[in-house]
């Protein structure tokens, strides 16, 4: 039923943009904000898929897909990837300032009168043919170290989780700027009509005295892009996107006419006032209506052989559970989500770190092995990249008291370690070298703005080509100050 008949022709433009505005009113109020920011958070109908920019990529992608595992809080590297045994010999001494050369602490131990060195209590060994060398901690992501390429030397200028987390996702400290998926999903679209480009996953940890962070819906916003580029977030319980649904006593017959007519409502204003965001609503509407039969299938595991839960572990089963959010990031990419960002919290070590990193290892360790493992066993893992990493490092002295079997660690950006695998990365290669006390860089540094142009790459995307005009400026994911791919890096 068209709705032209009862519209009024030729209307001052006055009235007409009383009208428009009373039209968004009704639109903000009666479907709600929270309902219209989910459906606008999908990506835009398309035969076969959601289309990328014209000319991207730029030349051959080694990846065509990225998992992001983001370990909010930041994970101590001396403990978990980067061993100094020397440190031994220097338990309970103070940090020569020679090493910390004046740099700007934290309010957390910058008034300490020691600063205290903290060797790791557990145990490292050398893994796979590579001999790379791994905690005890992780026995499973030990078993694949010829799979992964580990970066010991990323660094950066953030101190605090905000602004290190902002940075190292969307290439500024300051929020505001498109996240990483959405520069992604922007750039090169997507391959299934029926879910986003992008998708969030937040998974759950399990040890009570965990130190969390707070994260928010900005870091997987688009920004100043279209909103159809923000990530849309997926919920272990209850529906997997809020308002989804047909609320009680809605038929889908009655949905789709209601869709029907809101999209001419809109077509109208589309091209009355060349607004693009009006066309971005329409389809994202469009987008949702197909994501209720798209989503259920997708968050449904039981067809799931019990040859993956064998693999990814019993939690997988379990929604929320890190198991079962890894899980979640395969069955996405292999329906065509071109990026999905893993979130956990709980690394935030300031104390208690004996006690809660080895819970925090064992929620993460075999499901980062599955994942990889089902990757490549899938035929995926050469074109899918996979990262794990937090948003700086840890200190080797210790925050607050130290005793033989307690200690805990404050935030460092000098020196902290990533790792990577599949999506043309060097497998069984370890990158970069620290000093002794993993303080400082010794060799081959990778700033996050070096790892954000080496993800692009890979992807196929020239960073310094990958633009977006705002404000009157060619925005960029690695800003304005200079970036380099890490050749190094590559297989």
């Amino acid at each position: 039923m068209s709705l032209l008949p009862f519209l009024k022709p030729n209307l001052d433009p006055t009235e007409e943009c009383v009208i428009n505005e009373g039209r968004r009113q009704l639109l903000r109020g009666g479907l709600g904000a929270v309902a219209l920011s989910q459906l606008m958070s999908a990506a835009p109908k398309s035969e076969g898929g959601v289309p990328g920019l014209p000319g991207l990529p730029h030349f051959a992608p080694k990846a065509k897909r990225v998992i992001y595992l983001h370990m909010v809080g930041a994970p101590p590297q001396h403990d978990l990837f980067d061993w100094k045994p020397k440190m031994q010999d220097w338990f309970d001494k103070d940090l020569p300032e020679s090493i910390r050369s004046g740099q700007r602490l934290t309010t957390m131990t910058s008034g300490q009168a020691r600063f205290p060195i903290a060797p790791t209590v557990f145990k490292f060994a050398k893994h796979g043919k590579s001999g790379m060398e791994l905690s005890e901690l992780l026995p499973w992501t030990a078993k694949m170290a010829d799979d992964i390429t580990l970066i010991r030397s990323m660094n950066t200028e953030a101190i605090n989780h905000e602004p290190a987390i902002t940075f190292i996702q969307t290439g500024f400290m300051i929020a505001g700027k498109p996240c990483i998926g959405s520069w992604v999903s922007y750039g090169l679209g997507s391959t299934n009509q029926d879910l986003p480009a992008f998708v969030v996953l937040n998974a759950k940890h399990s040890h009570p005295k965990a130190n969390v962070q707070a994260i928010s819906a900005r870091l997987w916003s688009a920004g100043f892009l279209s909103g159809q580029y923000s990530g849309v977030s997926l919920r272990s319980g209850g529906d997997p996107v809020l308002y989804i649904n047909n609320p009680d006593g809605v038929p889908t017959p009655m949905r789709r006419r209601m869709l029907d007519a809101l999209g001419q409502m809109n077509q109208i204003t589309a091209e009355k006032l060349s607004d693009p965001e009006t066309r971005t609503r329409i389809a994202q509407y469009e987008m949702a209506f197909r994501m209720q039969a798209s989503v259920p299938e997708l968050t449904d595991i039981k067809s799931e052989p019990e040859s993956t839960f064998k693999l990814y572990g019993e939690a997988a089963r379990e929604g929320g559970t890190f198991a079962n959010s890894a899980l979640m990031a395969r069955r996405l990419v292999e329906r065509g989500v071109r990026f999905v960002q893993l979130y956990m919290r709980g690394w935030d070590v300031h104390g208690l770190l004996p006690e809660v990193l080895p819970s925090q290892c064992k929620d993460v360790d075999q499901a980062c092995y599955a994942l990889v493992q089902d990757l490549k066993q899938r035929g995926m893992l050469d074109d899918t990249l996979v990262i794990f990493g937090g948003e700086f490092g840890r200190t080797i002295y210790s925050q607050g008291k130290l005793t033989a079997t307690d200690y805990g660690r404050d935030h460092h950006p000098r020196c902290f370690s990533l790792w990577m695998a599949g999506g043309g990365t060097k497998g069984g290669y370890t990158h970069g070298e620290t000093d002794e006390f993993s303080y400082n860089i010794t060799k081959d540094p990778v700033h996050v703005r070096d790892f954000q142009a080496t993800m692009l790459h890979l992807l196929g995307i020239d960073h310094e080509r990958f633009t977006y005009k705002f404000q009157g400026l060619d925005q960029k994911l690695t800003g304005v100050e200079k970036a380099h791919v890490v050749k190094a890096l590559l297989a």
